[in-house]
């Protein structure tokens, strides 16, 4: 089959599933709705799959790994620039497809449990597959024009998706704030396009990272680009300081919340970064401003899930963090690290959120931890899975999470050991604020009400097999990338040869012994530990439970549980002088613009009513004011002329 039909066929089947259920999800019913949509992502898989093996193949066949392009039609040509609707087939491509298709088809499989009582299930499904056609579009395009696409694609599903329950004002209030945020990160993107456009005359990867290589290392105007880049980066993967809409992204449902945190919208960023490694390997600076603010959102957003009550957003912050982990391995050009955190994070937080869901739907709707508590013996399908993802996350050998931070940890301390120990700090802050959630979860006494209790139950078939499936990833997927073998370095290595090219010091053999790694090792995992034994000394064996958000709080306790009063300053200083400014001018359009308009309006009105007294009807006044008129024209061009 010719690599032009499967890549078409791809987002073909989301697509094709959004408009059967975005045209008839008034009528159809909801099984049919939900095996159509779920169905539709699994075919995509499924081909993403066929076509990994056939890429595979043919590397393997001819001895060649570079990209395939296939362009299905001509798309833009102006002037010199020309713009084809295409798709890039590689390594980096072939690793999101299958991660976004399987965890989304799971996701998919999940929500038709969870949404079954649902009034809106079809239109639900059919944004889910919308949203997948928009991230399939970002991943598989060959140029930044249609990642851009894809990219403003994935920004207004998300802000369908986390206002659906459009009823509740506060839930459309952070689709809004989603949405707003974003665009200021996209015009940064879209600058980085306009300037790549405008250096290179070409939008095509292939040719950008090819004329680049020909560039000096520190080229200002490659700073120029990165740095914008960087911008859209920010918004889309919740960096410091366009970070504040994805906690209050929870106000959508849970498998939103899975989508958007584990698989897709918020690893756009990560993506895009490792598709233009060549032109961030040429600017050093850029990378390290990446650095400092991905440590910074790492920290900041671990030590705000320290103190967090509602069961998502421990989860949310959780994946602020764990971005500003995987923005921390691409500042030490540690690409390949990244993207295996990516992968590993995408089966763990998928499995965390949808635990967190099967708790909320066993619990009634009810998001407070400290309401929770001895669910393991009702819940058990989903206190053994929820476990894995916790051990995982927290970077415990030997699941998935210990060997993809390890690897981003290892390349940290080459380049610097102070962002390493930061970095550890931040991992051990993660298995704190993760087992704390666990333990008050799933541990203790019940501390519901007897309604609640009564109604406690392990989510349906269609909820726990996504659940075990993703356990079992979480436990295993370190395989991908395990010390000295490195299958994933392997496979993702020609993604890196324009890199090499600019600056073979970067993607030099590791300096670092086996004695040093094991004991770089032992320390992540150590650190994790202890906060693991924190953690259950607090709140099992001396049974803490946080306070009511009425009791009073130490000062540092309060502006941690306050998340550090961003938001609130972000109003202060920012959408109170806006919506203030925008006032003013509203204010300046209604006197001056419809004073102008309104003013026309009566000025001919008053006018057309005096001029309308000349039609009198009388056949003789007429004749005179047309005679005084040709008389009036004459004297005119009579004293005109002279």
């Amino acid at each position: 089959m010719q690599p032009e039909l499967l890549c078409a066929l791809i987002p073909l089947f989301p697509l094709i599933g959004f408009l059967i259920n975005g045209i008839g999800f008034r009528h159809m019913p909801k099984g049919a709705a939900g095996a159509i949509a779920t169905v539709a992502v699994l075919a995509s898989f499924l081909t993403s799959a066929f076509l990994f093996g056939a890429f595979i193949g043919q590397a393997n066949l001819n001895n060649n790994t570079g990209p395939i392009v296939a362009t299905l039609f001509d798309w833009i040509s102006v002037g010199d620039l020309h713009i084809n609707f295409s798709f890039q087939i590689d390594q980096l491509s072939l690793l999101m497809l299958l991660v976004v298709t399987g965890v989304g088809s799971l996701i998919h499989l999940y929500s038709i449990g969870y949404m079954k009582h649902d009034e809106g299930f079809g239109k639900f499904m059919a944004f889910l597959n919308l949203f997948i056609f928009f991230m399939l579009l970002l991943v598989m395009g060959s140029n930044y024009v249609i990642m851009f696409i894809g990219w403003e694609g994935v920004g207004l599903c998300s802000y369908l998706l986390i206002g659906f329950w459009n009823t509740n004002t506060s839930y459309n209030n952070a689709a809004r704030k989603a949405f707003v945020m974003n665009r200021i990160g996209d015009l940064g993107f879209l600058l980085g396009i306009f300037t790549i456009i405008n250096t290179f005359g070409t939008v095509e990867y292939v040719d950008v990272f090819k004329q680049a290589t020909s560039l000096p290392i520190g080229d200002t105007t490659v700073l120029l680009i990165t740095l914008l880049l960087f911008v859209g980066a920010m918004g889309k993967s919740a960096q410091i300081p366009l970070y504040t809409w994805l906690p209050d992204a929870m106000a959508g449902p849970t498998p939103v919340s899975a989508l958007i945190h584990a698989a897709t919208m918020v690893t756009a960023g990560i993506y895009m970064v490792v598709r233009s490694n060549v032109l961030y390997t040429l600017a050093p600076l850029s990378l390290e401003i990446m650095g400092g603010i991905a440590i910074a959102t790492a920290l900041l957003a671990a030590s705000i899930g320290l103190l967090q009550n509602d069961i998502k957003k421990v989860l949310a912050y959780s994946t602020v963090s764990q971005l500003g982990y995987m923005f921390l391995g691409l500042s030490a050009t540690a690409y390949t690290a990244g993207m295996f955190h990516v992968i590993t994070h995408a089966f763990f937080k998928a499995l965390l959120f949808l635990g967190a869901g099967s708790v909320i739907h066993a619990m009634s709707d009810e998001q407070d931890i400290r309401k929770m508590g001895g669910l393991r013996k009702a819940l058990p399908v989903t206190f053994v899975t929820f476990l894995i993802g916790t051990i995982a996350i927290s970077g415990l050998p030997p699941f998935a999470g210990f060997f993809s931070k390890d690897e981003i940890l290892a390349h940290v301390f080459e380049h610097s050991k102070v962002l390493w120990a930061l970095g550890v700090l931040g991992s051990g802050l993660t298995s704190f604020y993760m087992f704390r959630l666990l333990f008050l979860t799933f541990f203790g006494e019940f501390r519901g009400t007897e309604e609640q209790q009564h109604h406690l139950h392990e989510s349906p078939a269609t909820m726990t097999a996504p659940l075990v499936v993703l356990a079992i990833l979480s436990a295993v997927g370190g395989v991908l990338n395990l010390p000295g073998s490195g299958w994933l370095g392997d496979f993702m290595a020609p993604l890196f040869e324009g890199s090499r090219q600019v600056n073979p010091e970067a993607f030099a053999e590791s300096t670092i012994e086996h004695s040093t790694e094991y004991t770089l090792m032992a320390v992540s995992a150590g650190v994790a530990l202890l906060s693991l034994i924190l953690a259950y000394v607090m709140y099992i064996n001396r049974r803490a439970v946080p306070a009511p958000d009425s009791a009073e709080r130490s000062l540092p306790e309060q502006v941690v549980y306050n998340k550090y009063y961003v938001d609130e300053l972000y109003e202060t200083i920012i959408v109170r002088p806006v919506r203030g400014l925008g006032d003013v001018f509203y204010s300046f359009g209604e006197f001056a613009i419809d004073g102008v308009v309104n003013g026309t309006a009566w000025l001919v009105r008053k006018s057309s009513a005096q001029l309308r007294l000349l039609q009198n009807g009388s056949i003789g006044f007429y004749v005179f004011a047309m005679v005084l008129s040709i008389a009036a024209i004459f004297a005119l061009r009579f004293f005109i002329r002279f």
